[in-house]
C-alpha cells in the first residue's frame, strides 16, 4: 500500500518526542506538509532541525505552544490556521494513588489530555468540513478501556477522549471528514523510559528488564509479550489519515499488543 499525503497540511499536538514525533515523522514521510508542537521554543527548535535534516524535501514548521491551556491554544490556531489533518496526540501521566491525587490533579490532567484536543478539533474541524475531507485522530490508550488502579485520573481521561471521538464523528457523518481513536498500548517512548528509566539504573539492569517485569505484573495479557515501538503505533495513524482508510470512522483501532481481552 502506498499512502501519499501530498498537498496535505497536519498538525500534531505534543510531538517533540516520543509517540508524537513518530507520528509527525510518518506524516512528513508520507508527503504532509506538517506542523509539530511543544510547550518550549529550545525542545521545538531541536526537534524541528531534526525532523528537516532527517526530511530535507518536507514542508515541516514547528509551533511552540501549551496547549493544555485556552491561552495557548488559542496562539497556536493563530499561527496554523488551517489543517486537513488534526493528530491530537498531546497527553501526559502521573502514576500516584487515587488518594493522594488531588482536585487539582484531576482538573490540571483533564486541561491537557482532553481540553487540548477539544480545542483544537472545535477550531480545525469546520473548515475540514466546508472543504468536504479531513481526518482528526485521537492518541488514546488501551488504559481508556482497561482502567490502571495506578492512574484512574490518566484512565478517566483516555475514556473521556473515546466517547468525545466518537460523538465527533457523528457530528460530521457523510461530509468527507473522519474521526477515530488509536489506543496504544505499553509503548518504548520518551515519557515511559522517563519512568522505568530510574528503576533500570537503581537496579543496575536494562531497561529490557524493567520492561518485562513491568508486563508480566501489570499486563500480563500482552499477546506480543513486549513494548511496541513508537513507529508501530504511528503506522496506524498515517493510515487512518489517509485516503485508504476513508471507510474507517468512529473507530477505537487498538495498538496495544493484544492487551485488552476484547473480541471487537
Amino acid at each position: 500500500m502506498i499512502i501519499d499525503l501530498t498537498g496535505r497540511k497536519a498538525v500534531v499536538s505534543g510531538s517533540t518526542g516520543g509517540i508524537g514525533r513518530a507520528i509527525a515523522e510518518g506524516l512528513a514521510r508520507a508527503g504532509a506538509a506538517v506542523v509539530i508542537n511543544g510547550r518550549g521554543e529550545e525542545r521545538v527548535g531541536a526537534a524541528l532541525a531534526a525532523m528537516r535534516a532527517a526530511f530535507p524535501n518536507a514542508a515541516i514548521d514547528g509551533i511552540a505552544a501549551d496547549l493544555g491551556t485556552a491561552e495557548g491554544a488559542e496562539a497556536f490556531v493563530g499561527r496554523a490556521a488551517e489543517a486537513d489533518i488534526l493528530v491530537n496526540n498531546l497527553g501526559t501521566a502521573f502514576p500516584r494513588p487515587f488518594e493522594a491525587t488531588t482536585d487539582a490533579d484531576w482538573l490540571n490532567l483533564f486541561q491537557i489530555n482532553v481540553m487540548s484536543g477539544v480545542r483544537l478539533s472545535r477550531h480545525y474541524l469546520p473548515g475540514m468540513v466546508k472543504r468536504g475531507w479531513g481526518r482528526v485522530v485521537f492518541i488514546s490508550s488501551e488504559s481508556g478501556v482497561n482502567i490502571p488502579k495506578e492512574m484512574i485520573d490518566y484512565g478517566m481521561t483516555k475514556t473521556a477522549q473515546l466517547a468525545i471521538s466518537r460523538g465527533l464523528a457523528e457530528s460530521v457523518a457523510g461530509t468527507g471528514v473522519t474521526v477515530n481513536a488509536v489506543l496504544p498500548g505499553p509503548t518504548r517512548s520518551e515519557g515511559l523510559e522517563r519512568w522505568l528509566g530510574p528503576a533500570a539504573e537503581a537496579r543496575g539492569v536494562p531497561l529490557e528488564v524493567i520492561e518485562k517485569e513491568f508486563l508480566d505484573a501489570m499486563r500480563p495479557t500482552s499477546l506480543i509479550k513486549r513494548f511496541a515501538t513508537t513507529e508501530e503505533v504511528a503506522n496506524m495513524v498515517v493510515y487512518v489519515c489517509s485516503e485508504q482508510a476513508s471507510a474507517t470512522s468512529g473507530a477505537g483501532l487498538r495498538v496495544d499488543g493484544g492487551v485488552v481481552r476484547f473480541l471487537v
